[in-house]
């Protein structure tokens, strides 16, 4: 390829990324907000998490695109950018899985943790910041990291709005030299290399958080075995 058609593709890949990293921190919000509400002791609030997640992983993030920038801008009168477009139906899209993730490692909390900030007064805000959460957000790690690779795969839906993102950039590269294979297996490479560095990061923020919230190994204070003394019964001789 020529120095041209690489530079398309680099500015394919910047754009993939400043989508994945503006999706990604929404999606991140949106987990968190619906994930916690999913916990919350008023139904009602239940509810409407519960329904707000089962609308969003029951749709296609491909549809979502369609629906927030094609269909909603006739209706409302206003339009986003690509950029934005891309960014708002991914993050909700995501975000309604990630929210399970957040509500399942909430619940998997030690219910002996939760009756002790109740034990010691604390309101449901100071247990949730203050005990629930910093166990909770080290077992979420591994779960969002594979969300987070399935984001980056994701973001590829967008290049039907005209985006120049990676998989518009290398479609685009592919009509003007009219060769599949090589311009799709450099595709393919850039994708994963972006991925395998994701997991790796991922990886070192889990390590981080678990660090030192673990509980060591109570040793019980050594105790010297006697054995136990006999009574000489009628005497001895």
């Amino acid at each position: 390829m020529t120095s041209g058609l690489w530079a398309l593709v680099l500015e394919g890949v910047w754009v993939t990324l400043q989508l994945l990293f503006f999706s990604a921190l929404l999606a991140t919000a949106v987990s968190f907000v619906v994930g916690v509400a999913r916990t919350h002791r008023l139904w009602i609030v239940r509810f409407l998490a519960g329904f707000y997640t089962e609308v969003f992983r029951g749709t296609s993030a491909l549809v979502m695109i369609f629906w927030v920038f094609f269909v909603l801008p006739p209706a409302f009168g206003w339009q986003l950018v690509p950029m934005w477009a891309g960014t708002l139906a991914l993050g909700l899209t995501y975000g309604a899985y990630g929210s399970e993730i957040v509500r399942g490692a909430l619940g998997a909390v030690d219910p002996a943790q939760k009756e002790g900030g109740i034990a010691l007064s604390f309101t449901p805000w100071q247990r949730m910041r203050l005990i629930l959460l910093p166990q909770a957000v080290p077992e979420m790690i591994p779960p969002f990291s594979n969300l987070l690779i399935e984001l980056l795969k994701g973001t590829a839906l967008v290049s039907i709005m005209g985006m120049g993102d990676l998989a518009f950039s290398g479609n685009l590269v592919r009509l003007a030299l009219q060769e599949s294979a090589e311009i799709y297996t450099y595709v393919l490479l850039i994708y994963f290399v972006i991925a395998f560095l994701l997991t790796r990061v991922m990886r070192g923020l889990e390590r981080k958080l678990k660090t030192g919230v673990g509980k060591a190994p109570v040793r019980e204070p050594d105790t010297e075995l006697k054995r136990p003394e006999t009574s000489n019964v009628g005497g001895a001789a």
